[in-house]
């Protein structure tokens, strides 16, 4: 008995090192590893929060106080509910393509649709009237926008929040 469970275990080993490794092409021969990353020209600047105030977050989304307010370098939150309920996101994506964000949004089961925001390029995905994502590309950089009204009766569409506030966003950019 202990013969045979010392085989099945190395069978299971063997045949779990057999799944890891690669089918034989060399990984340095792919063009794609080896292709150089493209360099851009930085994008504007946008400011704290995308330049736009809690103020104006609030009034666009209509909901209750924020109950809490996140900001970093890279973007802020507003939150009425604490993490999960309604809330608003803003990103800024330097150097990095907004095509993967769009491609994220696909994959999820939200199509994208394109858009233009003040002669720049964008996408816009939904879902179900209760979430929408806005990208606004600028060369290598972009900004994000996500407005979710979660469980709660949404106060406005959230793709109307979403682009009301990245044309702020964008006519502010310096």
């Amino acid at each position: 008995m202990g013969r045979i469970c010392g085989v099945l275990v190395l069978i299971t080993v063997a045949a779990g090192l057999a799944g890891c490794g690669g089918d034989g092409d060399d990984p340095g021969t792919d063009p794609a590893a080896q292709a150089p990353q493209q360099v851009t020209d930085p994008g504007p600047f946008f400011g704290q929060c995308g330049s736009v105030t809690d103020e104006e977050v609030a009034k666009a989304f209509g909901m209750p106080p924020f109950t809490g307010v996140t900001r970093n370098s890279v973007g802020c939150e507003w939150e009425t509910a604490g993490i999960g309920g309604p809330s608003v996101t803003f990103s800024w994506y330097r150097g990095s393509p907004i095509g993967r964000e769009r491609a994220g949004s696909e994959l999820i089961g939200r199509p994208a649709t394109d858009i233009d925001v003040q002669g720049h390029p964008g996408f816009m995905a939904s879902s179900e009237g209760i979430l929408c994502e806005l990208g606004v590309e600028f060369g290598g950089d972009f900004v994000h926008w996500s407005v979710m009204y979660a469980d709660a009766q949404p106060a406005a569409d959230p793709c109307t929040v979403a682009r009301q506030l990245a044309e702020l966003n964008v006519s502010r950019a310096k």
